[in-house]
């Protein structure tokens, strides 16, 4: 199913392309639509292009029990981010049905349409407008890099245009979202399934160093004023800190731009980027809060000038310890080796975790290699996960 699955988008590198709303999206979420259909599942979309298979319980009317994730990818992505977490459920469901039957509580998987933020400068629109988080006026004036509208390209797919459901949902009991770890943590530390207690808090900071242009061989380093030079000191102090705080916080400057960028002119401007995460808000913040004042001490010592602008502030996400002592209580029973552990990466489940309880679980990836067409997963790893999916939904729902 992974492989069929990737044959939507497929890339002459064995990657996968498959962006919002794209030819290769709509011809996924149909294949997929038929797959539910076929298995027994009540298959349909709401007004944004999630789409759901709908297990009905025998208590019609209690909450739902969601499961899922998204289809949509990077450029010549991975096979496996996203798409495992709705191929599991799908399997999950169809052998829920075949060997047990209706279950009590309704149980539905979905294929969110839209996480990665890959084709327009937007993040996590299905699970947010699933949960009320994200509406039209936040999309309406979105262009991909082609000059084509967000609105366009949802009108074009056939959706936006009131044909199906309205997407907000009030009816969710719990989500549940199994998923790559997209990281290397359960591979090196020999572990088969990662048990996620939190999803990380991340700030992201653009920082501008002001200084002053001069000519390289006649002005003495003492009278210089080297944004550079500046830069360079923050961005090692940064990192210096960071190690001696936490052993799970992480920082990374990953764009530096230098201007004029000549090699016989001191740089009189550098801008570079800052993203930092840690799974606790407090920590975030202290740390935040340290590392700008020693900033300005250096920028005041080098006599450049500093501008902060933070333009991401995604709160830590603590996701349900009930969920969680579900599976751990299965994987102990069974001796499976088990990691607790907070994701780096953001995901869907932080957007449902705001609003229900929210389990989130890993299986390993080979190397941590992720949006790549390298990005791999065992098949005995991939198996486990959907047994462990399929034992917490009999508990919940039967």
């Amino acid at each position: 199913m992974v492989e069929w699955l990737a044959s939507f988008g497929k890339t002459n590198t064995n990657g996968v392309t498959r962006q919002l709303y794209s030819k290769e999206w709509t011809l996924a979420q149909e294949a997929l639509k038929s797959r539910m259909e076929s298995v027994g599942l009540n298959a349909y979309y709401d007004d944004v292009g999630n789409l759901f298979g709908r297990l009905t319980g025998t208590h019609t009317h209690s909450a739902c029990i969601l499961t899922g994730s998204h289809i949509d990818t990077v450029i010549d992505g991975g096979k496996y981010d996203g798409a495992y977490g709705v191929i599991a459920g799908l399997i999950a469901l169809e052998y829920l049905y075949k060997h047990y039957g209706l279950p009590r509580k309704t149980i539905e998987v979905v294929s969110l349409c839209e996480e990665e933020g890959s084709r327009f400068p937007m993040t996590y629109w299905g699970s947010g407008s699933i949960t009320g988080i994200k509406s039209y006026e936040d999309v309406c004036k979105l262009r991909d890099l082609d000059g084509i509208s967000f609105v366009d390209a949802m009108n074009n797919a056939g959706f936006g245009q009131g044909k199906y459901l309205h997407p907000k949902r009030e009816n969710i009991d719990c989500f549940l979202e199994l998923h790559i770890e997209q990281g290397e943590i359960l591979e090196r530390e020999q572990r088969q399934i990662g048990i996620v207690s939190h999803i990380v808090g991340q700030r992201r900071y653009t920082i501008t160093i002001i200084g002053e242009s001069n000519h390289a061989g006649t002005t003495p380093m003492v009278w210089r004023k080297d944004a550079l030079h500046t830069a360079s000191e923050l961005i090692q102090t940064l990192m210096q800190r960071t190690t001696e705080t936490s052993l799970d916080l992480v920082s990374t400057v990953g764009q530096i731009e230098v201007e004029p960028n000549l090699s016989n002119v001191i740089p009189k401007k550098v801008t570079f980027s800052m993203d930092i995460r840690h799974s606790n808000e407090h920590v975030l913040n202290t740390f935040c809060n340290e590392i700008f004042r020693e900033f300005e001490q250096i920028v005041g010592k080098h006599g450049t000038q500093l501008t902060i602008h933070n333009w991401m502030n995604e709160l830590p996400v603590k996701m349900d310890e009930a969920l969680n002592k579900i599976a751990g209580s299965i994987l102990e029973k069974e001796k499976v080796p088990f990691k607790k552990m907070s994701s780096g990466a953001g995901h869907d489940s932080q957007v449902f975790g705001r609003i229900c309880p929210t389990l989130l679980l890993f299986v390993p990836s080979h190397k941590g290699i992720s949006h790549s067409p390298y990005e791999h997963t065992k098949t005995e790893d991939l198996v486990k996960g959907i047994e462990l999916l399929i034992k917490i939904l009999f508990e919940l729902a039967y």
